[in-house]
């Protein structure tokens, strides 16, 4: 996948799908995958997603970095992605965005998008005014119309919240394992950490199985998202996985976890051995749960 600029121009025809796709839930990958198979070279239009402050007049709160949602549109199967800074282009009118973005930059043959798209200045128009830029610089514009009660990102961040999780709509923490304290060690569940961005969405913090995407592999694994109560000190929330059946050094590399069942809250345990006392439990059921 080719990462183009604002001072780019693809010479290939497009089909560019848009949308901040933060998420890459059902409804973004029915306008993905339409770009996928227009004939075109399919591409994607988006903002970097830490750019965007503000969505509905409300703090945006992202599901996934800009790194994850492009790692994610790599594997859908796109082959350019324009994700300038909102700031950037916040200030062109629609017609200008529609001549030098989508027909100059991107040199577009056919655009998808949802019945809800916004852009231009202001978010000054909509998927009618955007049929119209189409005519006049010669690129058709599929509106996909997702009905009322059908999946949106505010739904994908409530269930996330909540700690469901659906087969439908995957939630992947896709991340460089960094550095910790290492006191998985030393209790005998050696973990891999994964950092959550700054106004990025948190899961609801508790223990989860998950799977573990290595070189191919799937391994059955244990996460616990949170900030370890147990532990002294104050820290931020991270991801920390214990892959079952597995060893091996993991330091600096990214990888995939998918998160597949919540199994408890976290908790604060009296002491590091009752912390592993239930440890242990915890893996006890994700073994159940992989028999089943």
């Amino acid at each position: 996948m080719t990462i183009i600029t604002l001072n780019d121009k693809i010479s290939e025809k497009t089909a560019v799908a848009l949308g901040i796709f933060d998420g890459i839930h059902c409804g973004h990958r029915i306008i993905i995958e339409n770009a996928c198979n227009k004939g075109f070279v399919p591409s994607v239009f988006t903002f970097r997603t830490e750019s965007v402050k503000f969505k509905h007049g409300k703090p945006f709160e992202y599901i996934y970095t800009n790194s994850q949602k492009l790692h994610f549109l790599d594997k859908a199967g796109i082959n350019y992605v324009l994700s300038p800074d909102f700031d950037d282009i916040k200030d062109m009118t629609g017609e200008e965005f529609a001549e030098k973005i989508l027909s100059g930059i991107m040199n577009t043959g056919s655009v998808i998008c949802g019945d809800n798209f916004r852009f231009g200045k202001d978010a000054s128009c909509g998927t009618d005014e955007l049929k119209v830029f189409g005519k006049k610089y010669s690129f058709s514009v599929e509106v996909i119309k997702l009905k009322e009660n059908d999946f949106s990102s505010e739904k994908f961040r409530a269930m996330l919240k909540n700690g469901e999780l659906s087969r439908e709509n995957p939630y992947i923490l896709y991340g460089e394992v960094v550095h910790g304290k290492q006191i998985g060690r030393t209790i005998d569940f050696p973990t891999i950490n994964q950092n959550y961005a700054d106004r990025q969405l948190v899961l609801k913090y508790g223990v989860y199985f998950t799977l573990t995407k290595i070189d191919g592999i799937c391994y059955p694994s244990i996460t616990n998202v949170g900030v370890k109560p147990t532990i002294e000190g104050q820290r931020s929330p991270l991801a920390e996985t214990h892959i079952l059946d597995f060893s091996g050094d993991l330091y600096g590399k990214n990888i995939e976890v998918e998160f597949c069942k919540f199994i408890r809250p976290e908790m604060k345990f009296s002491s590091v051995d009752e912390l592993k006392t239930q440890i242990s439990r915890d893996i006890y059921e994700v073994r159940s749960l992989l028999k089943d």
